[in-house]
């Protein structure tokens, strides 16, 4: 058999006679009767019931249609494929991320990448909450967290870069109130939370970086928002300790602006991931987008050598404000 024999025998099925198949095929009915004849033959097999009216699969005719349908398919990938190897890959990608890693880390990767490719178009669109990709025509999403329990088969994900959310204060505040000697120490102290997402913000669950130990902590503090950066900002100004990612603080702590705060413990759920709702076949311009993303941020280019904590502040946080 050979490719016109898979599409004559998916023409039939659908259009349930052999006048109508000739029709749409522009043919005398006698040419569509003596190739089903002939493919019948040679694999000695009834392929269709025929009546006056109609012409149905036989159980070897519709189980042989269903073949056919993902071999035209595969049949059809690969010429894409080929075809995309021998041109420059065009077109648009339309991609979603946080506001705060877009801005500062994606959006000018995905400049680089749209210079190498002139022929691509890249539209970002930063937001807050995951759209849904497939409804909305999104080629992917670059975020904060990979997709668990039973959505996770709806989803192609890869891990762009490992990354993860540390506690932070200023020298200033650390002069003042002294550095907690455990996460324990922690709710004597005005902690910066971030109120995002649907997620219990004044519950920290820090880990061990050596051992992995877990403490889950319940800090409080006057000082909170819905702005990352409002809480970045109010860390800065020396107002308490915030738990952020290295991403977005890894120049101010190498400057010496803000100091690690325990620095074995931290929260390892921040990695970077790319999301994509499943499909049979990912486009070339996509596949070089990720491929770019994964060597970009392999390296980690937030991870900077941290400046040295401050040492004058003194140990412990049972001071008085």
């Amino acid at each position: 058999m050979d490719r016109g024999d898979l599409e004559l025998l998916l023409a039939i099925r659908a259009h349930g006679s052999l006048s109508a198949t000739a029709s749409a095929a522009a043919v005398v009915p006698s040419v569509v009767t003596k190739r089903l004849a002939a493919l019948e033959s040679r694999l000695g097999l009834r392929l269709f019931q025929r009546t006056t009216r109609r012409v149905t699969p036989t159980a070897e005719g519709e189980a042989l249609c269903e073949r056919a349908v993902k071999l035209l398919h595969d049949f059809s990938m690969l010429e894409r494929d080929l075809q995309e190897r021998r041109s420059e890959p065009a077109g648009l990608i339309r991609l979603a991320a946080t506001f705060g890693f877009g801005r500062l880390w994606l959006g000018p990767a995905l400049a680089e990448f749209q210079a190498r490719h002139s022929q691509l178009q890249v539209q970002l669109q930063l937001t807050e909450q995951l759209p849904d990709l497939a409804v909305q025509g999104f080629d992917g999403a670059v975020w904060l967290w990979s997709v668990q329990g039973q959505r996770a088969s709806e989803w192609v994900t890869r891990r762009l870069a490992r990354n993860q959310r540390v506690l932070v204060a200023s020298p200033a505040y650390l002069k003042r109130r002294g550095m907690p000697a455990n996460p324990q120490d922690l709710p004597q102290h005005d902690c910066l939370v971030v109120r995002e997402n649907e997620q219990r913000f004044d519950i920290w669950s820090l880990q061990k970086e050596r051992d992995r130990a877990a403490s889950r902590i319940r800090v409080q503090g006057p000082l909170s928002s819905n702005s990352g950066e409002l809480v970045r900002d109010w860390c800065l100004a020396g107002h308490g300790i915030m738990l952020r990612s290295l991403w977005d603080i890894a120049p101010q702590i190498a400057s010496g602006r803000l100091v690690r705060v325990l620095p074995g413990y931290a929260m390892l759920d921040a990695d970077i991931h790319w999301l994509a709702p499943h499909q049979a076949q990912t486009p070339k311009r996509t596949r070089l987008l990720i491929d770019f993303l994964v060597e970009r941020f392999r390296g980690e280019p937030w991870r900077l050598s941290p400046a040295p904590a401050a040492r004058s502040a003194p140990r412990g946080s049972r001071q008085t404000r």
